[in-house]
């Protein structure tokens, strides 16, 4: 298989009102761990370009099935977690580092890396 559970799908919405697809669960060695860009909470708009749109979860179940060896998922990543506390904080301590605090430094490094380069490839 493809390494992967879902959940949702008209008949068995797994959040109120929407009836798209999403990854409930990533299988430990399977595919979509192996490859490492499927996460658990995603939506999944189509595969192999056919879109999930308004299918019952075992219509869903069905395509992926027949999806073949290489497989195309068109997804939208999940902005936060669906279910549960993201993590345990206790006695005003930080659980980690916020988001920001990584994205923002490497999004400047990024965009100084390319600003130079193409400074670089002016000069030659």
């Amino acid at each position: 298989g493809l390494g992967f559970n879902i959940v949702g799908g008209t008949d068995q919405q797994y959040i109120c009102n929407d009836s798209s697809i999403y990854v409930s669960r990533i299988k430990k060695d399977g595919a979509a761990f192996l490859d490492g860009r499927l996460q658990e909470g995603d939506k999944i708009l189509a595969v192999n370009g056919k879109d999930l749109k308004d299918l019952r979860h075992k219509d869903a179940v069905e395509l992926f099935r027949n999806a073949g060896y290489d497989v195309s998922l068109k997804i939208q990543r999940r902005l936060q977690p669906q279910n549960g506390p993201v993590g345990h904080q206790s006695d005003g301590e930080s659980g980690g580092l916020p988001l920001a605090a990584i994205l923002v430094p490497g999004l400047a490094l990024a965009a100084t890396a390319v600003w130079i380069l193409l400074r670089y490839r002016q000069r030659m």
